[in-house]
Formats: structure tokens, sequence, C-alpha cells
């Protein structure tokens, strides 16, 4: 597949990068990429894959636009109030880079459908807004083996690492099970500052890049915290593995997926 003129031009400073090139421009178009969560995290990682020309990019999100989003969920405009999250950043998508193909999901990510929905995707972006969806998305990726970045945001703090099979650990083998029901404020009630929800959603965007394109060190065996008010970064080095992992460990006990109980919100 030959590059247009209009994509020669369009990817420009891609492609004199000798780490992407002509050939990395290729892949990240014809690579898949769902995120799950057109909120804070899933808006900022969107544009920015959207902008680098991912061929196709899944928006999975069943909530409509609200005026409270417009903070700092950056992919809607204010004349989106009321329209569903996805078709919003669909047409801001499109109407940035009409390479891209979107594929919209205006439905809950549950046990029944997350193992289907990320089935025909490369790399997956954990945005969910709660602490059940972000394990569900965990347990359907390494299950299904599929490559992913979560991340989280709560008033001037965010973190973020990637999981891909057998290079690292999952989300469950650093957390292993969902905080109990309000023991962590959600954005509602503790605020989120919005130029954060860019800072770290523009990080998974990144991280998906780098593994489309087979370049640099991934965010696998550590995740990277941020103190926005103090401007410093800590990278927390994770065990290889944890062989206690309830779904990756050596006698797992979680081998079906299922619906964590619980709403606690980590980032919105």
């Amino acid at each position: 597949m030959a590059l247009s003129d209009q994509q020669l031009e369009r990817y420009s400073r891609h492609i004199t990068l000798k780490e992407i090139g002509v050939r990395g421009q290729k892949k990240l178009l014809a690579a898949k990429v769902l995120i799950i969560g057109a909120g804070g995290l899933g808006a900022p990682a969107a544009m920015y894959l959207a902008a680098a020309g991912v061929g196709t990019i899944g928006i999975a999100d069943c909530d409509n636009v609200e005026l409270s989003n417009l903070q700092r969920q950056i992919i809607h405009t204010t004349e989106d109030v009321g329209k569903s999250k996805v078709q919003s950043a669909a047409g801001t998508i499109k109407a940035l880079n009409p390479d891209v193909t979107v594929k919209t999901y205006h439905e809950y990510v549950n046990s029944k459908n997350i193992a289907a929905m990320i089935a025909d995707y490369d790399f997956v972006i954990d945005g969910a807004d709660n602490f059940p969806t972000k394990f569900l998305i965990n347990d359907a990726c390494v299950l299904g083996r599929k490559p992913f970045c979560h991340a989280g945001i709560l008033r001037f703090e965010g973190q973020l690492m990637t999981y891909v099979p057998d290079e690292g650990p999952c989300y469950r083998c650093v957390f292993e099970a969902p905080p109990p029901k309000d023991a962590v404020p959600s954005c509602r009630e503790a605020g989120v500052i919005g130029a954060m929800a860019g800072i770290i959603g523009s990080m998974q965007a990144l991280e998906a890049v780098k593994y489309i394109t087979g370049q640099g060190q991934l965010l696998t065996g550590k995740m990277l915290v941020f103190d926005g008010l103090k401007m410093e970064w800590r990278s927390v080095r994770l065990p290889h593995k944890n062989h206690r992992c309830p779904i990756c460990g050596d006698s797992p006990t979680i081998t079906s997926l299922f619906d964590e109980e619980g709403t606690a919100c980590s980032l919105s």
C-alpha cells in the first residue's frame, strides 16, 4: 500500500522520524485500537490516535455528553451536549482525519459483550470511569491475550501502566480486586483538574503508537505515577509476574469473565 500525496503531507512529521518513517506510518494506518470510555482519558487518546492515522478506532461508551464533561473531555463540544458520547467522538474524529474508520459501541461494556468487542483489535485503551469495568477490561485482555494500557486520574494525580501478554504483570497482579464501594472518592466528589486527563490520556495514545510501530520501551513491568501539583514523575517497578495473581498466576482462579460488584469511580 503506497501512501497518497495527501497522506505523505499529513503524516510528514511522523515520516521524518527514523523510528516511524513510511513503514511505521503504514503500520498505524493498518492498525485497530479500541478505546473503552469516551471521557476524560478516552477523549485525548482518541484524538491523538486519529491524528496519528490509526486506521480503525473503536469507541465504546454508554453515556451521553453532559455540560460538566466539557471541562476535560475535549473531544466533545457545547453543541454535542445531549448526544451520545460515541456519536460525538466519531464526528470529531472524522472531521480531524478522514483516513480513520470509526466503529461505535453505544452500550454498557460488560462480561457478556467485551470478549467479542475486543476480538478484532490490536490494542485496547482503558478509559473506563469505574473500578469494576477496569478489572473487566484487564480480565478480558488477559484471557483474550490482548495488550492494553490502563490509566487513572483523580484530583491532580494520574497513573498508567501497559500490559502485554507474557511481558509483564497485569492489573490484577498489582490490585487484586476492586476497592470496597465508596472507599475511593469519585471524580464528581473529589474533582479532577482537566489538564490531567490530557496528560495521561495522551500518554496512553503514545503507548499504543509505540506498541503498533514496535518502537521504544512500553510501560510493562512498571507503573508511572504523576503528581501535577509538584510536577513530579515517579516510576514504580513492578514484579515481572505475581505468581499468586488470580487470573495470570500459577494457579488462576479466574478462568471466565464476570462482572464485579460496585461502582466506585477512579477517573472521568
